[in-house]
């Protein structure tokens, strides 16, 4: 990719501002969407786990949709403002009923815009890059920071008030990543020699598949703890607070590692950390379902997020960047979400939620913890950082 115009610097803040909103929304629905479909709802772990699996789902087909149109078009930013709108418009959804046939609706619709906008925007932060892809990781922080900011205080005001104040939340919050996509300019992908037809061809290198396959594994593996983790710490006798707490460690800990990322890639390359990644993760399964009863253990186990998302996603975008150069990007990075936090999501949603109901919760994190070897394993053998296809 070429260097940005001299003098001319990539628009950090307002970059940032989009996922700050993005991911402070995610610091509403991944700690509370489920408590709330369980106190509010009254849905099973069963039902749960099928109704989050609907939604990650959505991860599967609504980011290639979008991506193709975006690559093909060269309207990625109004791509990203219209599904960022109707994101809002299906949320609005959730207000009208509490059926789980109406709610596998409401969540599959939002669900296909929402999650449609970030991998576009993604690639959208790396084309104002340029040639400084690895300054990626410091706007991407400041969705870290969202994050940590909504699980720290929504706990207290979900005290005062009710669990069903998390729609009221997530409403406004989509609103808000709508009125930021306003902040940016659009930036079309430099130019590169790599026809768009040669996508089938990038995608018979085994460093390329099965990279996307070590992510799918490694996101099916988080099934448990995205979709569980706050209603294990409640069976546990954990305050709803000490939960939101234990969620903004782990981002904090994620924060920690984006700031110095790019020093990290420069030294050690992200196909190294991104095995390093994998190994971490199935090592934390291991620690959470074991040692949940043990605070100073399970602070441990949450620090563990800054190399089981941190590292891995950090890695896996600057390894998705390499191998899908060009006209291929947007797709690239579709293909990304939708394998890794798509299928990889809804399997690991739906297989905890029957695991968690007829297995027990320490038997559900140790199968994820062997998904994660697995993935480790794969990567271990097959991801390269030099095996770029050639172009």
């Amino acid at each position: 990719m070429k260097n940005l115009s001299p003098g001319v610097k990539p628009p950090y803040g307002r970059l940032s501002a989009f996922y700050f909103a993005y991911f402070a929304a995610l610091g509403v629905f991944v700690p509370y969407w489920t408590v709330y479909l369980k106190n509010i709802a009254g849905f099973s772990p069963a039902q749960i786990g099928e109704l989050m699996a609907v939604f990650m789902a959505t991860k599967i087909v609504a980011p290639f949709i979008w991506g193709w149109l975006a690559d093909h078009t060269g309207e990625r930013l109004r791509i990203i403002r219209v599904a960022s709108f109707l994101s809002v418009v299906c949320f609005t959804g959730v207000y009208w009923q509490h059926s789980f046939g109406w709610m596998a609706v409401v969540m599959a619709s939002f669900g296909f815009f929402w999650n449609a906008s970030l991998p576009q925007f993604e690639a959208l932060t790396l084309n104002h890059l340029g040639s400084d892809v690895q300054r990626y990781s410091r706007i991407r922080l400041w969705g870290s920071v969202g994050f940590i900011v909504m699980v720290a205080s929504l706990p207290s005001v979900l005290a005062e008030h009710n669990v069903a104040l998390v729609v009221d939340a997530l409403l406004l919050l989509f609103v808000g990543i709508w009125l930021a996509t306003w902040l940016v300019q659009d930036k079309p992908h430099a130019a590169h020699t790599l026809p768009a037809s040669r996508l089938r061809e990038v995608l018979r290198h085994p460093a390329v598949w099965v990279l996307l396959l070590a992510c799918a594994l490694q996101q099916a593996s988080h099934g448990a703890y995205y979709t569980f983790f706050s209603i294990y710490l409640e069976d546990h006798g954990y305050s709803r607070q000490f939960t939101g707490w234990m969620w903004a460690l782990g981002v904090l800990a994620e924060v920690g590692l984006f700031v110095v990322m790019h020093r990290l890639i420069g030294r050690f390359g992200a196909s190294r950390l991104f095995v390093l990644a994998l190994l971490l993760t199935a090592l934390r399964w291991v620690v959470l379902g074991t040692w949940a009863d043990n605070v100073a253990v399970l602070m441990v186990s949450q620090l563990f997020h800054a190399a089981t998302y941190g590292l891995f996603h950090a890695a896996a975008i600057h390894l998705v960047h390499h191998q899908f150069p060009g006209k291929l990007q947007g797709r690239g990075q579709a293909l990304y979400s939708g394998l890794s936090y798509g299928l990889g999501g809804a399997m690991g949603s739906l297989l905890s939620g029957y695991a968690w109901e007829y297995w027990g919760a320490a038997p559900t994190f140790y199968a994820a913890a062997g998904i994660a070897a697995l993935s480790w394993l794969l990567a271990l053998i097959y991801v390269r950082e030099e095996a770029h296809v050639t172009h």
